[in-house]
C-alpha cells in the first residue's frame, strides 16, 4: 500500500504528496504497477472526478474530463511516442446490476489494455480484473485528502 496526500494549491490545482511529503506527479500511482485498471472508491464529493482530471491532464490528455455519470464512459485520448493512446473513465453509480455493465461492454475496455478510470466501482467489482488498483480516496477536516493506493 502506498499512501499520499491531496491538497489544493491556491490556484485549484491539485498537488499531490508522497509519504515523505514530496510533491509527486498523479502519474506517480500509474508507475507503481503494470495494471491499467484503476477503481477510485471514496464518498460522493471525496474528489475522484477531480483526481482524475489531474491524472488525464498530467498524461498529457487535452481533453475536457467531466464525470461520465449518464453517459457511463468518457474516452479521452493522450499522446504516446507511437501516436495516441485512450484513458476510458467510467462513472459506475448509476449501474444497479452487473448486466448493464455487460450489456454496454464494459469487459470490452477493461481487459483492452488501455487505461481505466473507474468511480464506483464497487457497482461492477464483480466483473473487474484480478490485478485491479484500488485508489481509496478520504476526505479529511482540512479538506486534505488522504489518497490510499492498495495494490
Amino acid at each position: 500500500m502506498y499512501n499520499y496526500t491531496i491538497k489544493l494549491s491556491e490556484k485549484k490545482e491539485i498537488l499531490l504528496l508522497d509519504e515523505q511529503g514530496k510533491a509527486v506527479k498523479t502519474t506517480d500511482i500509474l508507475q507503481k504497477t503494470e495494471s491499467t485498471v484503476f477503481a477510485f472508491d471514496g464518498p460522493m464529493g471525496a474528489g475522484k472526478t477531480t483526481f482524475i482530471r489531474q491524472l488525464c491532464a498530467d498524461l498529457g490528455s487535452e481533453d475536457i474530463v467531466n464525470s461520465p455519470t449518464f453517459a457511463i464512459v468518457n474516452v479521452y485520448d493522450y499522446p504516446t511516442d507511437g501516436g495516441k493512446r485512450e484513458i476510458y473513465h467510467f462513472d459506475c453509480y448509476r449501474i444497479k446490476d452487473v448486466r448493464e455493465a455487460l450489456d454496454f461492454g464494459a469487459e470490452e475496455y477493461l481487459y483492452s489494455g488501455e487505461y481505466c478510470f473507474i468511480e464506483w466501482p464497487e457497482n461492477i467489482e464483480q466483473i473487474l480484473p484480478e490485478n485491479t488498483v484500488w485508489v481509496k480516496i478520504v476526505p479529511e477536516e482540512n479538506g486534505d485528502r488522504q489518497l490510499r493506493l492498495m495494490l
